[in-house]
């Protein structure tokens, strides 16, 4: 089930309409560091006292939470690594002057939750009076199991996942696109370039895996090509069903929503007995590390990757910013993830500091108003649209990329940012899993 909000009309309640048209120079006057003094505030997580490693010893420190799959669960390449960006996309705010007088802890209150819904909240549990935001909140099951409590407290939380319910969330703060349009942009990609005639989605059950299911799902309909949804679960021993179904079926192609692990299982296994298909998988569902699998060969000639963004390599000042800031490091499309996700909550706290509101509510309202994010290039500015309704500001358009070991991340790009005619004409008025 899918929890929706109503107002007191019995209509979904949508993110406010508060555009402001100074917004753009509101958020470029904000800048980095302040010239009339430190904003006072008296949030939880805000403190007078320097942070514990500040960069600017004479200010006071706002303190963000960071949750992720660190070390045990499938998505633990990807946690690290976007834990790691966010790191470094922090500690350059804080070199750079700071905000409002504060540097930025993104250090003190990181917890791993083995990507288990009980594990994030124990965390969130320990943190959530003590940090003014969630810099992190790792998995679309997890984020769900604290909902209840960031709605109430009206605390923002900048997710690594990309469900299209987010965009129904007044205190949930995606950047990119969602794994619905991705899905949908997938199957377009099929059936024009491949000419596929019949789609199968292989995908974990949740939010995660369901979103992105229904996408394709939407997107066959819209393309009258048959369509055939298989749910699995966890762990590569436990694919067998998964692989049976691709191989009766013999479907044109799989839009793969698991993780890199299972992926590569159902991959190289479908592939050696003779599958003949392509594989399109959801952003989390690549790693670099497929390509040293023993289905790597498989991989690079059937497998594609829809994403948000472009990888680690490419030349934009938000990319370079990134790979100065993270250091020497193997390329990781995953850091690309992490560092992009922080800019709209840098803008959101720059937008209180302006209105002299640095406070939970103030962060909050801070949001609602922002129109316009300067991810540096990385993506384009309309992406952090966070003002209108879900389907007004949804982000339509993903990047297409093939496995190569001969690019430095692992990928390389074969589209710019694009939506197919199904994501361009879809109208969002729910998340995309509660159904028609």
């Amino acid at each position: 089930m899918v929890s929706v909000r109503y107002d007191r009309r019995g209509l979904p309640r949508f993110k406010a309409l508060m555009a402001s048209a100074a917004l753009l120079a509101a958020v470029a006057a904000a800048g980095c560091g302040s010239g009339d003094g430190r904003v006072e505030a008296g949030a939880p997580g805000v403190t007078d006292k320097p942070c514990p490693e500040a960069v600017n010893k004479d200010h006071g420190c706002i303190y963000l939470g960071t949750i992720s799959d660190l070390t045990t669960g499938p998505f633990r390449a990807l946690g690290s690594a976007v834990t790691k960006a966010q790191r470094a996309f922090w500690d350059r705010v804080n070199r750079q002057g700071g905000i409002g007088g504060y540097d930025i802890d993104v250090v003190t209150y990181v917890r791993d939750n083995h990507y288990q819904p009980q594990a994030h909240v124990r965390a969130y549990d320990e943190m959530k009076d003590r940090v003014l935001a969630l810099a992190q909140t790792f998995g679309s099951p997890e984020t769900d199991a604290i909902l209840g409590d960031l709605r109430a407290k009206k605390m923002i939380a900048l997710p690594v996942s990309w469900t299209s319910r987010w965009e129904f969330e007044d205190d949930i703060v995606e950047s990119g696109s969602s794994y619905c349009f991705e899905a949908m942009n997938a199957v377009d990609y099929g059936a024009d370039e491949y000419g596929a005639k019949s789609v199968m989605a292989i995908h974990y059950t949740g939010d995660y895996g369901d979103d992105a299911a229904a996408g394709a799902r939407i997107g066959a309909r819209a393309r009258g090509l048959s369509f055939t949804d298989v749910p699995t679960t966890q762990g590569a021993a436990v694919q067998n069903a998964a692989v049976q179904a691709i191989m009766t079926r013999k479907p044109d192609l799989v839009v793969l929503t698991t993780s890199p692990d299972d992926a590569a299982s159902i991959i190289g296994r479908t592939v050696d007995a003779g599958f003949r298909g392509r594989f399109i998988g959801d952003n989390p569902t690549w790693d670099r590390s497929m390509l040293r699998d023993p289905s790597a060969s498989a991989i690079k000639s059937r497998y594609l990757q829809v994403a948000p963004w472009k990888p680690y390599a490419t030349d934009s000042p938000g990319h370079t910013a990134m790979r100065q800031a993270v250091g020497r490091t193997e390329p990781d499309d995953n850091l690309v993830s992490g560092w992009a996700l922080s800019y709209p909550l840098k803008a959101a706290l720059q937008r209180a500091v302006q209105k002299k509101d640095l406070t939970r509510a103030g962060l909050f309202a801070a949001v609602r108003e922002i129109t316009y994010v300067d991810y540096e290039g990385i993506l384009p500015s309309e992406a952090g649209n966070s003002s209108g309704t879900p389907n007004d500001s949804a982000f339509r358009k993903t990047v297409f990329s093939r496995p190569d070991e001969h690019e430095f991340s692992g990928l390389k790009v074969l589209t710019d940012f694009t939506e197919g005619p199904t994501a361009k004409g879809y109208r969002l008025d729910r998340p995309c899993l509660a159904g028609p």
